[in-house]
């Protein structure tokens, strides 16, 4: 998906967003898409963190935070949205194309990252919707497979359509020429619908509750001794899934206090 192109970042101000270029755009249903834009040469994040993104309406910058869906490493940015008919900033952002101009803040934050837990032998990405973003991310990096012996990754939507993100992107994974082998035996995909017929159904915190989750990925159930994970999802499901672990006797972390599990505060799709 890279497209090899050299642009330019044009700063608006010294503290202010910069202008970056759409370098390609993916719709993946009439709900979801990504895209991909320009990264200025000095901007640094850890692979899980999110970023003020947006659009210039009316001479003013309309921004809101969005989980950067691209590995650390990558010379591109990459995000992955919902389409919002209604919504201030979405109902534009849906129509972007190669060569637009989109607005990207200075400065990444986020608690789904590597510091934010203690070390673990297992991690589990639990994820709902567009919340895959963020893992997205740290499948893809390194450091991830160095720290933890099996990365699980679920991802759970309404209809079957809306996996096709989350499967490109770990098929993209399995296949790279360089990573393939380093998450080989140690990556699992987890995946299920809520509303469409599918080969395997349920909220995620139904398959964590009746074993189901368990029992794909060889696991006993949730143990603080050497379970990690991460949340990012609808706020319902963010609740419901932190209570899970909390129940299991895992503790909430943050940057400033390494723990069991973290949630994504600052994302809500």
């Amino acid at each position: 998906m890279n497209l090899n192109v050299n642009l330019q970042a044009k700063p608006v101000s010294s503290n202010g967003p910069t202008h970056e270029k759409v370098l390609s755009v993916t719709h993946w249903t009439d709900f979801l898409f990504s895209f991909r834009i320009t990264r200025p040469s000095g901007f640094r994040f850890r692979s899980g963190e999110f970023v003020m993104l947006g659009l210039e309406v009316n001479g003013k910058p309309l921004l809101r935070a969005y989980s950067i869906a691209s590995p650390n490493w990558d010379e591109e940015l990459e995000f992955f949205s919902i389409k919002v008919p209604d919504g201030p900033l979405t109902s534009r952002l849906q129509k972007i194309e190669v060569g637009d101009t989109v607005l990207l803040g200075r400065k990444p934050v986020g608690t789904l990252v590597h510091d934010a837990l203690t070390p673990g032998k297992n991690l589990y990405l639990l994820s709902t919707g567009t919340g895959f973003a963020p893992f997205a991310s740290i499948i893809r990096d390194p450091e991830t497979f160095e720290k933890f012996e099996h990365v699980i990754v679920t991802h759970t939507c309404r209809e079957t359509g809306e996996l096709a993100y989350s499967k490109f992107i770990v098929d993209e994974l399995m296949n790279h020429e360089f990573l393939g082998e380093m998450v080989e035996g140690k990556l699992t995909y987890f995946d299920s619908t809520t509303r469409e017929e599918y080969a395997r159904m349920g909220r995620i915190t139904n398959l964590i509750e009746n074993g189901e989750l368990f029992n794909v990925v060889g696991l006993p159930p949730f143990d603080p001794a050497v379970d990690r994970a991460m949340i990012c999802g609808s706020m319902d499901m963010i609740r419901d899934t932190k209570a899970l672990l909390e129940k299991a006797g895992l503790t909430e972390g943050s940057n400033a206090a390494p723990a069991e599990f973290v949630v994504e505060k600052a994302f809500v799709g």
